[in-house]
């Protein structure tokens, strides 16, 4: 229901449900319980999607205790933590933190989902942002591809996650002045989509995005 709300735009219904289940959770659980962790994650997804830092990070931080206490050896929801923690610093310009705090997650899920896994395919891509917003151009692409390459392997490459992949790392190499190398990424995001018949949102963007390269086809 939350999520719903959300989505209809009504944040503060939202919010107040969210709270609600976490309330719910720590009489029914106890205080301690990972629930009540996920609880807070959730919680804190909605304070960050609004720029409520402070309120998110404070949801995060809580839940990253709980988890820590509760888990002696790494565990993937502290990961997860990690990494949301990372995009509010992100989002709040704290660069170097957010580098931090994204390879301390990629670190955990290696070693708790794997290598291959979607959650450290995510991470590697937020490190690869981080990276490239600090001006290190080479290490964020190389950590894009290696991100794209999981996503390949995971999900074939007609995904849409393989898609957004494809665009990001063809926004970046366009910054950096690799136009060849941006029309070469834009133009198999545009073959996805032309094979699945979408022709219209982002795609028409990456098509018009092609034209102003001199890349259209």
């Amino acid at each position: 229901i939350a999520s719903v709300l959300h989505a209809q735009g009504r944040v503060a219904e939202s919010l107040a449900m969210q709270e609600k289940v976490l309330d719910i959770t720590r009489r029914t659980l106890g205080p301690d319980h990972d629930n009540v962790a996920v609880a807070l994650t959730n919680l804190g997804m909605v304070y960050t999607n609004e720029g409520m830092f402070a309120e998110a990070l404070a949801r995060y931080e809580e839940g990253l205790s709980i988890v820590r206490r509760n888990h002696a050896e790494r565990n993937a929801l502290e990961g997860k933590l990690l990494a949301n923690i990372g995009t509010v610093y992100s989002r709040q310009g704290k660069l170097e933190d957010a580098l931090g705090m994204f390879k301390k997650a990629l670190r955990i899920f290696r070693k708790t989902l794997g290598p291959e896994s979607e959650e450290a395919a995510a991470s590697q891509a937020n490190i690869g942002v981080a990276l490239l917003q600090l001006g290190k151009v080479d290490e964020g692409l190389e950590m894009f591809e290696g991100a794209l390459g999981i996503m390949r392997r995971m999900l074939g490459d007609e995904c849409q996650e393989v898609v957004a992949h494809l665009c990001t790392m063809g926004d970046c190499k366009k910054k950096a002045g690799d136009v060849g190398g941006a029309i070469e990424c834009f133009r198999e995001a545009q073959s996805i989509y032309g094979r699945s018949g979408v022709s219209d949102g982002v795609a028409a963007d990456v098509a018009a995005g092609l034209a102003r390269l001199g890349g259209g086809v």
